[in-house]
């Protein structure tokens, strides 16, 4: 797999608690956009996304992103 599967052309803009989270690169989970392991023999790895604080942010759903987890507009773009 060469290019990700788009899962949505819009980020997912989620309050997240602290903690360290896995954003799904491949575009493949059912539990987007967190990893749940499809992504295996995808050539494609989880993103570790870690969030000190409480607060809302905007993961890429495209996985275009060139800021891979967050968004930056790539969706635009598709």
């Amino acid at each position: 797999m060469t290019n990700p599967v788009i899962a949505q052309k819009s980020p997912y803009v989620l309050e997240l608690e602290p903690g360290v989270y896995w954003w799904c690169a491949c575009g493949k989970a059912k539990s987007q956009p967190f990893c749940d392991g499809s992504h295996a023999d995808s050539g494609f790895s989880p993103v570790k996304v870690e969030i000190q604080e409480k607060s809302k942010v905007a993961l890429c759903g495209c996985k275009h992103s060139k800021n891979m987890s967050r968004c930056d507009g790539s969706h635009n773009k598709l």
